[in-house]
């Protein structure tokens, strides 16, 4: 036994014997997620698996919580399997700089911006989206609707169409040959990043309760500034409580990142809305009732 572990019993049991407080046993410390002598640093690594490469491998649920099971093929998959950056590795802004991880982030997506600053909090959660039903094919389903309220569909975008914008006056053109290539996927969501926002999001998304919350939904706020996190991964105990993750991008444009807790370092990266009334992350507070669902 170390000598610091060995003053913290000695303290406790001090501690013990002024209070008179007989609830507390040693020996239950197994019982608990984590051991109770262990610091906070040791705790949060401890629900880290630093050579995984996505989200679903690199973080395991705390003790008592399992993943709730989706069908393969789902969003719901498609998020937690995420690749993920080499842990440690930095966020990058879209003009190289790097963004410290400090009290803000655990982890890097591996995704690329692109050099513009267009890849904001609505933009990575629309291109997570996006690049989920291009995976599976679902073309007809890609779209998203501009501020202006111009619905841009990438199925007349494959088709050969291009957006023409010239104030809130937005219409298509014939422009080029049909062609389903992945640059042009990624060219029709640089438009859609240009003239989309938290705005417009918000109102295509649907309400949600807590209760019912479920990998894949958003808790917004649109606005100039306005803020968007993902739900990318969650967990459920016997008694059906929660747990999840959330991912955000930011301004100016920037990688998706994976959250740190700073409610509940305890627990960090996971996150528990259990006692809460309102979900506060590292760079913005929302209220319980800001969480949307796509369906």
């Amino acid at each position: 036994m170390s000598i610091r572990k060995l003053i913290c019993i000695c303290i406790l049991l001090i501690g013990l014997f002024i209070t008179g407080c007989k609830n507390i046993e040693l020996g239950n410390s197994a019982e608990l997620p984590f051991n109770m002598f262990d610091n906070q640093e040791d705790n949060v690594n401890n629900l880290i698996n630093k050579e995984g490469l996505t989200i679903k491998d690199r973080y395991l649920p705390i003790e008592g919580y399992l993943r709730v099971e989706y069908e393969e093929g789902s969003f719901a998959e498609f998020l937690r399997n995420q690749k993920l950056k080499p842990y440690g590795e930095k966020v990058l802004y879209y003009d190289g700089r790097e963004k410290s991880p400090k009290g803000v982030y655990d982890s890097v997506f591996d995704v690329d911006i692109g050099n513009r600053d267009l890849h904001q909090c609505a933009d990575a959660i629309m291109l997570l989206r996006a690049e989920y039903l291009y995976s599976q094919e679902l073309y007809d389903e890609i779209s998203f609707n501009f501020v202006s309220g111009f619905k841009a569909e990438y199925k007349k975008w494959m088709n050969g169409y291009k957006i023409d914008v010239k104030g809130n006056n937005v219409e298509y053109y014939k422009a080029a040959e049909p062609s389903n290539l992945y640059e042009d996927f990624r060219k029709y969501m640089d438009m859609v990043f240009a003239y989309s926002g938290t705005l417009s999001l918000e109102n295509e998304l649907i309400s949600v309760s807590i209760d019912n919350m479920n990998i894949g939904d958003v808790f917004i706020v649109g606005g100039s500034p306005g803020h968007a996190v993902i739900v990318v991964d969650m967990a459920v105990n016997a008694s059906g409580e929660k747990i999840f993750l959330l991912a955000q991008s930011y301004m100016p444009a920037q990688q998706t990142q994976l959250l740190i807790n700073p409610m509940d370092n305890d627990i960090s990266p996971w996150y528990s809305l259990k006692g809460k009334e309102r979900l506060i992350t590292p760079q913005w507070t929302f209220e319980l009732d800001t969480l949307k669902s796509w369906y």
